[in-house]
């Protein structure tokens, strides 16, 4: 997408990164119930659902319980509204979404300030739920897009400061084998020679065992 919208690094280009606020917490009951409604026939299993969703709130026919695995499929089947009036309405071509952390690409910054208004109004009028002020960015892409863990560039991809830190504490604590190759198999994903030989010397340092 990336080499799409800047014509293979040719030309400038922006993204729109944004998340919503207390996402799991606002997510509105009646609403969800509404959405399965209109793809779901059998009142037997709606009733099913409706149990699960009705079992937490975190105030009165809001919220699901973070973690669960029906609360990760709820979550999509409610953001899957969203997905289609980007997609759809929109008509935005570039756009990736994780959860409630979604990015937007375009090759005018003007462009993404209008779309900013249009997804903020959808959110809030059709899914009563609001962007995080505090995580709305729109910059050029050329400076790296910080998704999930890791900084996208045009050309390559690298670990977050904040993950490399994360990840060497944690194995610090705990330097086994099965660690070791869980983290080498994230740094594959990006440019990471120096965590990858950091890693390997505290696994090393700790087991006096051959190289793994």
């Amino acid at each position: 997408m990336i080499l799409s919208v800047t014509r293979n690094n040719t030309r400038n280009a922006y993204y729109l990164k944004c998340d919503i606020k207390k996402f799991f917490d606002s997510i509105d009951h009646e609403i969800l119930k509404k959405i399965l409604k209109k793809n779901i026939q059998d009142k037997e299993i709606l009733n099913l659902i409706y149990e699960t969703i009705n079992s937490f709130n975190v105030k009165p026919n809001k919220g699901l319980p973070l973690g669960n695995y029906t609360s990760q499929l709820f979550s999509n089947i409610y953001m899957n509204e969203f997905d289609q009036y980007i997609k759809r309405k929109l008509r935005i071509k570039h756009y990736i979404r994780y959860c409630d952390d979604f990015i937007i690409l375009d090759s005018s910054k003007e462009n993404l300030e209008i779309i900013l208004k249009d997804i903020s109004r959808f959110l809030n009028e059709r899914l009563d739920l609001k962007l995080h002020k505090e995580k709305i960015f729109i910059n050029r892409i050329s400076k790296g897009i910080d998704f999930l863990g890791h900084v996208v560039f045009p050309n390559h991809i690298i670990l977050r400061t904040r993950t490399k830190k994360r990840i060497i504490k944690k194995f610090k604590k705990r330097p086994n084998k099965d660690s070791l190759a869980s983290y080498i198999g994230i740094t594959k994903h990006a440019r990471a020679s120096n965590i990858k030989r950091e890693l390997n010397n505290i696994y090393f340092d700790s087991n006096d065992k051959s190289r793994f």
